[in-house]
């Protein structure tokens, strides 16, 4: 039983882990529905994320945090930029004008994106002789044939659960979800992958140079908290009462997201990243999403369309030849062992990128 249990237990962690941000998504979106501010959502969340984080923070890492330097620093800037306000803005913006479980489907395809991004910036060689680059290219083709599928299609409403509030007295914030509307939602949801990818792209390199990564956490949150509070002011800058809180969503939303999101997630994924390296992390984000659709049809009585789940499937499709075709690409580069599964260096590998030798011997000098 404690041997099942000690090898299971990295894969229940990301079950769990998965749980965890599907709740983030219906917290976000009933906060949303509610009135809140997606803006104003953003800078609460990332400034509880800083300061749960910080703690932590100051003491784990305190011996092996380097000082702060100037490139660095402009660097946080950048990551902040791109996870905070490329990423969790347009995130967010795009579900508005779609749903919480589209939002979740789309951000599968994050990884390919990652690898257009990385083959744009000469960080990925295309040897599309190799059947691992031929996996990933397909992969990226199928994943963005399936994101195109879900904003053009949307097909008949699968009425699973019906509800007479679904669609009762919405604030003003919320976009009625029409076929415009949609299409612009995944136009910014899109974005919002694209910023991730430059995060993760950012955050590898960045990591080399400060190798503390829930201090690093910290400050992006920090710096995020403060870029995205000069967004929220510009943006309701005619309504200050969306800086006002309420005792329900309102409030539970942006803790959740900034501790729980935020921080418990970071950390767990971190731990299990170093043990089984972040390609197994990135095969799991598919149950988030299944997670979230079952939940937004119960619980915030979302439409769901059959062009939707047909996307959905196709996204994840694409999603795994990337996941696929890195792996293969992993074992033909890095002969796998238990001292290796523990090397650091996973950690820091993009998920659809493959490592180089000149990087590790660096890291190990």
């Amino acid at each position: 039983m404690g041997t099942w249990f000690t090898n299971a237990r990295p894969y229940l962690l990301l079950v769990a882990v998965q749980f965890g941000s599907a709740g983030m998504f219906i917290f976000a979106m009933d906060a949303i529905k509610k009135g809140m501010s997606h803006y104003v959502f953003i800078v609460y969340r990332n400034a509880i994320a800083s300061v749960s984080l910080a703690p932590f923070a100051f003491v784990l890492e305190r011996k092996i945090r380097p000082k702060m330097t100037f490139r660095v620093f402009s660097e946080i800037m950048a990551l902040a930029f791109f996870e905070i306000i490329l990423d969790q803005c347009f995130a967010l913006l795009g579900m508005k004008f779609t749903s919480a479980s589209f939002l979740s489907a789309v951000m599968n395809s994050a990884p390919s994106v990652t690898f257009v991004m990385a083959v744009i910036l000469r960080m990925e060689h295309m040897k599309i002789k190799e059947v691992a680059c031929q996996a990933k290219v397909i992969g990226t083709v199928v994943t963005f044939g399936g994101t195109l599928l879900m904003a053009l299609y949307k097909g008949p409403v699968l009425s699973f659960m019906r509800s007479s509030t679904s669609h009762a007295s919405q604030p003003e914030n919320v976009v009625t979800q029409t076929g415009n509307h949609w299409v612009i939602g995944t136009l910014f949801l899109l974005i919002g992958c694209a910023g991730f990818s430059a995060f993760y792209i950012l955050q590898a390199i960045t990591l080399r140079k400060y190798p503390a990564e829930m201090s690093l956490a910290t400050w992006v949150c920090f710096v995020g908290a403060l870029q995205s509070s000069i967004v929220a002011i510009f943006a309701e800058r005619h309504h200050p009462h969306a800086w006002s809180l309420g005792w329900d969503t309102r409030l539970f939303a942006p803790a959740y997201a900034g501790i729980v999101t935020s921080g418990v997630q970071y950390y767990i994924q971190g731990m299990v990243s170093k043990i089984m390296g972040p390609v197994i992390v990135t095969a799991f984000n598919p149950l988030r999403m299944i997670i979230v659709t079952a939940l937004a049809c119960i619980i915030l009585s979302e439409q769901l369309f059959l062009g939707s789940i047909i996307g959905a499937v196709v996204v994840v499709l694409g999603l795994y030849l990337v996941v696929w075709g890195k792996a293969k690409e992993r074992r033909g580069i890095m002969t796998p062992s238990p001292a290796e599964n523990n090397f650091p260096e996973d950690q820091r590998q993009l998920p659809v990128i493959a490592p180089r030798n000149d990087n590790i011997n660096t890291n190990k000098a």
